[in-house]
């Protein structure tokens, strides 16, 4: 049986990425019950995968199936609020179109543990580097009291020991989460002041957090994730300068919170730049059973 869960995914170009994530997702145990893909104007053959190839590959999978097509680039928070406006399950999950599975039970175990408590609202997984030996690439975000945000595990073992234990944190990035579907409807979807993309994720959180909902990360799910395709594949779009000001907007909103937490110290926030490799040579990653 599928899982009551619906998935939403952006895609941007990229087309291989694009179809690397959602046949993964019908590899999993369980599937989820619906899976959405707003496609802000690809020009690289996305568009017919996503029309002409998939819909039957879903079908027989029994996910339901559902592209939304914009013209051109809309941004990622605009286009993650299309999704939400369709999709159907009481578990939603935010996925780049650069993230695959690795853990075949990853979406049942994120469920559960949303299920264990009521105040459970967000949960990440483990997303890890897609070529042996698997390095972390992300467990999880910290924003220490000035407003400087820490990747958790960036680069660390797969099996670091404060990595490998269930966490409440302050944020996630939304490359990958799951949500209980009634924290949208109660708080609203991502704001699109932070649009194309950067900080509207963590703007979510704290806005969750705010409303009494847990944000948590959970390392028994594992997931892929190829570091930056689906910003790259926005060649147009000042990235660096995006996140300047949406950090700035991030800070001037929350500074009342995050400077009272106990978030990491300054030092240890510097971005740490790591080896990425793209698809052409990772192959496709393994879905494991772990």
């Amino acid at each position: 049986m599928n899982a009551p869960a619906s998935i939403i995914i952006v895609s941007y170009n990229k087309r291989d990425y694009t179809a690397l994530c959602v046949r993964s997702l019908l590899q999993a145990d369980p599937r989820p019950l619906q899976i959405v893909v707003i496609d802000n104007g690809s020009q690289d053959g996305s568009v017919e995968f996503l029309s002409e190839e998939f819909p039957a590959i879903a079908e027989q999978a029994g996910t339901q199936f559902q592209l939304i097509r914009n013209e051109g680039n809309v941004g990622a928070c605009t286009a993650r609020n299309q999704g939400l406006e369709v999709v159907t399950g009481d578990y939603i999950a935010f996925m780049d179109n650069d993230v695959a599975v690795r853990s075949r039970q990853w979406l049942g175990r994120m469920i559960d543990v949303l299920e264990e408590s009521p105040t459970h609202g967000i949960v990440g997984p483990k997303l890890l580097y897609p070529f042996e030996p698997w390095n972390i690439q992300h467990a999880g975000a910290a924003i220490s009291r000035t407003g400087r945000v820490k990747y958790l595990g960036r680069g660390a073992p797969r099996d670091a020991p404060e990595h490998s234990r269930r966490q409440s944190l302050q944020c996630l990035i939304s490359a990958c989460w799951l949500m209980r579907a009634e924290i949208p409807a109660e708080i609203g979807g991502l704001d699109e002041v932070f649009n194309p993309a950067q900080f509207e994720d963590f703007d979510f959180c704290y806005r969750a957090r705010e409303a009494g909902w847990q944000v948590l990360y959970d390392p028994s799910a594992e997931m892929y994730h190829y570091e930056s395709v689906t910003t790259d594949a926005s060649p147009d779009v000042n990235y660096k300068y995006i996140t300047i000001r949406n950090g700035m907007e991030f800070k001037k909103r929350w500074r009342h919170v995050f400077e009272t937490e106990d978030g990491p110290p300054d030092e240890e926030c510097k971005w740490a730049s790591m080896e990425t490799r793209p698809m052409e040579q990772t192959g496709i990653p393994p879905i494991v059973d772990n």
